[in-house]
């Protein structure tokens, strides 16, 4: 019998490396790790139970909000998967941007600087209007925060190696038009 073809066993430590993750880098964040880090741990907590359960207050959580999550959800894995599509060869899950990485600003990059930041946040409001949870909302507020905060190191960094990143920056929303946190736009 002959053996079948496998991937190399280093393809995925490559495609770590060329990502920039290290060691050195998870130890002091040199290229924004601990952001990554803070965003897997909020959405990972998003597949805990809600809390307080619904109908713990006394009435059922209202149905049509709950389909509207299910269906929130399902529009954020769809947004989701249109960046990482958009995005390429530039993906890269820091917010250092990969060497050499070209600029990306059509796609789901011509709606928002920051389409999967906007997706995930969809999901989670999804996931929160879905199982009706203040434990969820804060997870939500929470990656907010973390996701704003990513935004804009890496849009520091894209500045310096991309020269027309500032007129992409200024007529872009970044993560959600208007919202000030998640768009920092001078309109």
């Amino acid at each position: 019998m002959t053996p079948s073809p496998k991937s190399p066993p280093d393809a995925g430590v490559s495609l770590l490396r060329r990502w920039g993750l290290s060691w050195g880098g998870w130890r002091d964040n040199r290229r924004g790790e601990w952001w990554l880090l803070a965003q897997l741990l909020l959405i990972a907590a998003h597949l805990l139970p809600p809390w307080p359960a619904p109908g713990s207050w006394g009435y059922a959580w209202p149905l049509p909000l709950a389909l509207g999550g299910a269906v929130l959800f399902l529009v954020g894995m769809g947004l989701a998967l249109q960046g990482f599509l958009s995005l390429g060869a530039s993906l890269s899950p820091l917010p250092e941007p990969i060497p050499g990485a070209a600029l990306v600003t059509s796609g789901a990059y011509g709606r928002c600087r920051h389409p999967l930041y906007q997706a995930v946040l969809l999901c989670s409001l999804g996931v929160t209007l879905a199982l009706g949870s203040l434990l969820h909302l804060g997870l939500l507020l929470a990656l907010g925060a973390v996701l704003g905060g990513k935004a804009r190191r890496e849009e520091r960094a894209l500045a310096c190696t991309h020269p027309d990143y500032a007129a992409y920056r200024h007529s872009t929303a970044a993560i959600i038009p208007r919202l000030p946190w998640l768009d920092w736009r001078e309109l």
